[in-house]
């Protein structure tokens, strides 16, 4: 499968590559990342290879991320509208300024608008909400994005690392008053990181919310580079991500990795990507890369086709426990009238069919 064959993001007509560009890394404000230039070359061979799908957020790189991606619009206006740009807002840039963060009226305006600046572009394909705002009531926050909808400065919208129950309070709310619905939920999700089967996926599998992972990989985790053989001898640039999950369950599942890969002929990082895109309601799975032979290496993952036995080795290796009240769904099996597990979770038959490669959710 190459990255020109495009997904519908969720239940939208939003279509996009099955791997998407994320742009954490791009720019060295931060003390590690990708140079100017190297981004730059990341993009062109990004769009080169057929993707279309370029996720950034106001404060990446302190604000640096959405300018390298602007910059590059503007040397290349022809791109723009076959790109579909994403960025996200929420993070306050402005200490001390009360207004200058979250998800008020105010604010989401003011980083609307800070946003397009910086990608030299007049709208935002996909805006997503970075974070739940405790502070700020939800039907302030969609009217407020309903309202960059109206204006054409945003095409879609969507939510990342928030409540199941606060995005479903969100999208019911939209769907009653007739504004703009999240469509896509980006969540962290990896072998190393399921506990977003419990809640989150059953949610945006009953919403239609396409699912875009951000670190597939957990940081690195599952690159290939940490092994049991160089335990502590590897150098992290994120060592404060890696250090907590380079245990022994990490190490054991690595080889795993290690055994699948040669299966495949192909490497650790691909199948663990590759994993994740196997995943129900999956659409597009972000892709860091700070050197360009990273980005080429990940790519490969749309090559890997895992069989069901070697899913099913993965998922053994990392299946996470839930309790209520998913525990609760084997007592009363007479109740689930034609319905599959998914993940281990108990899911309704759905009327609404995401469909994914020649899979129906």
């Amino acid at each position: 499968m190459p990255l020109n064959h495009y997904v519908t993001l969720g239940r939208s007509g939003l279509r996009v590559s099955p791997l998407c560009l994320g742009a954490m890394t791009f720019g060295e404000d931060l003390g590690w990342g990708s140079s100017v230039e190297e981004s730059q070359r990341i993009i062109d061979r990004y769009i080169e290879l057929g993707g279309n799908f370029i996720d950034t957020a106001n404060f990446y790189t302190k604000s640096h991320s959405e300018k390298i991606l602007g910059d590059h619009v503007g040397r290349h206006p022809a791109r723009r509208d076959r790109l579909v740009i994403a960025t996200k807002f929420s993070g306050n840039l402005y200490p001390g300024d009360p207004n200058g963060g979250g998800s008020g009226r105010k604010s989401i305006i003011n980083a609307a608008e800070n946003s397009l600046r910086r990608l030299q572009t007049d709208y935002i394909d996909l805006y997503w909400l970075h974070n739940w705002d405790i502070h700020t009531p939800i039907e302030e926050t969609m009217a407020a994005l309903e309202d960059l909808v109206r204006a054409g400065k945003v095409r879609y919208i969507g939510v990342s690392d928030t409540p199941a129950w606060k995005i479903a309070q969100a999208n019911v709310l939209a769907h009653f008053r007739g504004w703009s619905s999240f469509i896509g939920l980006q969540i962290e999700y990896s072998l190393l990181e399921r506990s977003v089967e419990q809640e989150l996926v059953p949610m945006a599998l009953e919403f239609g919310l396409g699912i875009t992972p951000w670190s597939p990989l957990k940081s690195g985790a599952l690159s290939g580079k940490y092994t049991r053989a160089n335990a502590g001898q590897q150098k992290a640039d994120r060592s404060a991500f890696l250090d907590q999950v380079l245990n022994e369950k990490t190490y054991a599942l690595v080889d795993a990795l290690g055994a699948i890969a040669r299966e495949h002929g192909s490497t650790v990082a691909r199948v663990a990507l590759a994993w994740v895109q196997a995943q129900p309601g999956v659409s597009s799975t972000i892709i860091g890369a700070r050197r360009l032979s990273q980005l080429e290496d990940n790519v490969g993952a749309l090559e890997v086709k895992l069989t069901a036995e070697q899913l099913a080795r993965l998922d053994a290796l990392t299946q996470p426990t839930f309790g209520f009240p998913q525990s609760m769904q084997p007592m009363f099996p007479s109740l689930h009238n034609g319905g599959t597990t998914v993940n281990g979770v108990f899911a309704e038959p759905s009327s609404f069919g995401v469909v994914k490669g020649d899979k129906v959710y």
